[in-house]
């Protein structure tokens, strides 16, 4: 699995129709069709042209891209924390995904009436926020009540894990977000044991009318203010174009989008957006039949990188024989790559690279 993304957003701001465009967006792929895990989870290839020119030039019988999971979140409102709408049944869903993509509504249409009448991005978001924020203040006061009665015995463990829920509790009631809060490394443990929403990363998506997404517009300037204060992404998409091109077969999406004058879709937007907030990179195998796609931490090292295709790869590892996509890309093939010294033999400190063709030596 690539990563996993949590939708959520207001209802009416178009968050269904994107994520069955996402659905649709995978149901043509040969390599990884869209597979329904349940009502509301998706799997979904990450477009990768690297990979398609490195399987055009090495015919491998099967060629398997990388991938993102997507669960689409049900409808936030107002006064969610406290039991509004569907109340507080999302954050089970929400607390172990890595990324947050928040879907705030940015196209005027009067067939669609919005929940809070005009449409108004900042106030979208800051709902939305309000709404995590209080959940989360509400986990960490659960855990100070827990850990103040364990504190008593001086033990300083429990003392060290009450002064952080403190600090965040402080936070959190100024309307911190819990990735913003200023915590040292032990405390920095301490809120990744929580499981926190405003801890998760997050990636507005804009969306917009069509006539819209090739300029910026005054809702989207809005939303980038937020995202740069909060350290967030934002991208442009249009729901409607997206379930527009969905329902195209596979091979007729680039032309739709050239005529358009567009480089990528907004779902394809959404993916490279998504690796780049969350560091992460894609490396490639060759082993056997197969050439495979997979999603990497940024920095991650070559027994762990072997470790994401099987535990005894890691225990076993040797070296890594590596090569370039781009040495790859010059030479022609592997082999040539080999020939020209392009190949490289790297140990266990090595740092796998975005791009990199590795075939690993272990023991078993």
């Amino acid at each position: 699995m690539g990563f996993r993304c949590g939708i959520i957003g207001l209802p009416n701001v178009g968050k269904s129709t994107i994520f069955n465009a996402l659905s649709a967006a995978g149901a043509e792929v040969a390599n990884y069709p869209f597979c329904t895990i349940d009502p509301n989870v998706g799997i979904v290839q990450v477009p990768d042209e690297r990979l398609e020119i490195i399987s055009g030039i090495i015919k491998p019988p099967k060629t398997t891209c990388t991938t993102m999971q997507f669960v689409d979140i049900a409808g936030l409102v107002k006064g969610a924390s406290k039991g509004e709408g569907l109340g507080n049944k999302f954050l089970g869903h929400i607390r172990d995904v890595d990324a947050v993509v928040q879907i705030v509504r940015c196209f005027d249409n009067p067939d669609v009436a919005h929940i809070y009448g005009p449409v108004d991005p900042v106030r979208d978001i800051e709902i939305i926020n309000a709404e995590l924020m209080l959940a989360d203040l509400e986990t960490v006061e659960k855990r100070i009540v827990k850990v103040e009665r364990l504190a008593k015995s001086k033990d300083k463990q429990h003392a060290r894990v009450l002064k952080a829920c403190h600090k965040l509790e402080d936070g959190l009631g100024k309307g911190i977000a819990a990735r913003s809060i200023t915590l040292d490394e032990g405390e920095l443990e301490i809120l990744c044991d929580l499981h926190l929403l405003t801890d998760k990363k997050v990636l507005y998506a804009a969306n917009v009318s069509e006539s819209v997404l090739k300029g910026e517009g005054i809702y989207v300037k809005e939303i980038e203010a937020i995202a740069e204060r909060d350290g967030a992404g934002v991208v442009t998409i249009c729901g409607d174009m997206e379930a527009e091109i969905a329902e195209l077969p596979f091979e007729e999406r680039k032309e739709f989008l050239m005529d358009l004058g567009l480089e990528e879709s907004g779902l394809q937007k959404l993916v490279r957006s998504g690796y780049a907030l969350l560091d992460l990179i894609t490396f490639y195998t060759t082993t056997g039949p197969e050439l495979r796609a997979w999603t990497l931490k940024k920095g991650t090292k070559t027994p762990q990188a072997a470790g994401k295709i099987h535990t005894d790869m890691e225990r076993g590892f040797i070296r890594a024989e590596v090569v370039s996509y781009e040495d790859f890309n010059r030479a022609g093939s592997l082999s040539a790559a080999r020939d020209k010294g392009l190949m490289r033999v790297e140990g266990k400190d090595y740092v796998i690279l975005d791009g990199d063709i590795v075939y690993f030596r272990f023991n078993v």
